[in-house]
């Protein structure tokens, strides 16, 4: 009752109007939009999150009892975490439709790029049928990825094949594509350059540069990073279903993604493979320059190098992850309380691994966790400290025992904010 008419009397005037213009609306207060709004209204919960952690901001009515302000701290921190996040979705949606804008003019720079580099280059050994070709096979190449972006504009243009089911960036997905794109744009060449020839015999040389005997090691890269990008996707679909992998969805992907995890922590085996797929790329595209009339002849030991940078990927996304566990429930003692069995009321610390999901410490996934006591589920409540949150963490969860929870052996079970349930731990509790 405490905290409801707390809630009734703190909720009006300055709070309201907070939520009305802390956003990403489009009035005067927010001239910059929905990104303009989802910085002002973190700024607005850090700085509430960090009041009631120094014991300000609590109403009268709840000041009294230790337990009311809890519940009424963290449910004010809860809602105000969901409007960050409902921000902070907004924004990313304006921020993907932006990208194919971006992506687009990305890509006809890298354009202009090449015919600068094409005539610096042929000042002296004259223009070429090769630097025809590679410039036609270029604007085919960025034609196809500005028809793309157009058609995908809502979700990030030409990058969208390469953003996964959570909202990030895929590794596997953007060596795949950009081995993809290589070979295209090199089999584009030779076709340019077959298109030019006169004599026959030119002719037939260009169609032999297609034989797989030169471009063996590159074709077989090619349907490695491929396979391994099918794979990867099928892989985390059926840990996710088993619940031996938690996903939580991004607001929107980001270039750290390729070499991160989902907590923004970087990972050996997403590093080792973006960096030696690009070394490998530039090797093959410095064959192309080299050696236009056929695939680039990506030597046997660098093929295999990448091979085994790819394994060590797969191998990494086998190895990530784990279910959350329960390894123990206490009662929760202060200093100066007495040693007792757990009763109703009571708040209980519960010791394990796993219960906060990477990408999920931001406090609107935190107050979406629950602990399932017997029967009766209890949200974890967010307890405020300067800079984060002491609870929930990873290792431990502090929750009360509710009164509706009936004496005798009950289990207690942690359900994450990705969906994910740990073991069941039985305790007794007491009258």
């Amino acid at each position: 009752m405490a905290v409801q008419e707390a809630r009734h009397t703190g909720g009006s005037g300055a709070g309201a109007r907070e939520t009305a213009h802390a956003g990403g609306c489009t009035c005067g207060d927010c001239p910059h939009g929905a990104r303009e709004g989802h910085r002002r209204a973190v700024a607005a919960f850090l700085s509430r999150r960090d009041a009631f952690a120094a014991g300000e901001g609590l109403p009268a009515a709840v000041a009294h009892s230790a337990s009311a302000s809890r519940q009424w701290v963290s449910e004010e921190l809860a809602q105000s975490a969901r409007a960050v996040a409902e921000r902070g979705r907004a924004e990313g949606e304006a921020w993907l439709a932006g990208l194919g804008r971006r992506t687009a003019v990305a890509v006809w720079a890298a354009v202009v790029l090449l015919l600068l580099a094409q005539a610096l280059t042929a000042v002296g050994g004259g223009w070429t049928a090769a630097r025809t070709a590679g410039l036609a096979a270029a604007l085919v190449v960025a034609g196809a990825l500005t028809a793309a972006s157009w058609f995908h504009r809502a979700r990030g243009g030409a990058l969208a094949p390469v953003i996964g089911e959570d909202n990030r960036l895929s590794t596997s997905r953007a060596v795949a594509a950009a081995w993809v794109l290589f070979v295209a744009y090199a089999v584009l060449v030779l076709a340019g350059q077959l298109a030019l020839a006169s004599g026959p015999d030119r002719r037939d040389d260009l169609v032999s540069g297609l034989g797989l005997a030169r471009g063996a090691g590159a074709v077989t890269v090619l349907a490695v990073v491929c396979g391994i990008a099918v794979l990867v996707r099928r892989v985390v679909g059926v840990r996710v279903l088993g619940q031996r992998l938690q996903k939580v969805r991004a607001d929107r992907p980001r270039a750290g993604d390729l070499l991160t995890d989902d907590a923004g922590r970087g990972t050996f085996a997403d590093i080792q493979y973006v960096v030696i797929s690009a070394v490998a790329l530039v090797f093959a595209a410095v064959r192309l320059a080299r050696r236009p009339d056929q695939l680039p002849d990506l030597p046997w030991g660098l093929a295999v190098v990448v091979l085994v940078s790819a394994a060590t990927y797969v191998a990494g996304k086998y190895a990530e992850g784990g279910r959350p566990v329960i390894l123990s429930v206490v009662r929760a003692r202060e200093a100066g309380d007495l040693d007792a069995p757990i009763r109703t009321g009571d708040d209980i610390e519960i010791r394990g691994a796993g219960f906060v999901p990477p990408g999920a410490q931001r406090a609107d996934r935190l107050s979406r966790m629950v602990v399932r006591i017997g029967s009766v589920n209890v949200h974890v409540p967010l307890v405020p400290v300067t800079g984060g949150f002491s609870n929930p963490t990873d290792d431990v969860l502090t929750v009360p025992v509710p009164a509706d929870v009936e004496p005798g052996r009950v289990d207690v079970q942690v359900v994450t904010s990705a969906g994910v349930e740990t073991n069941r731990y039985a305790i007794d509790v007491t009258d």
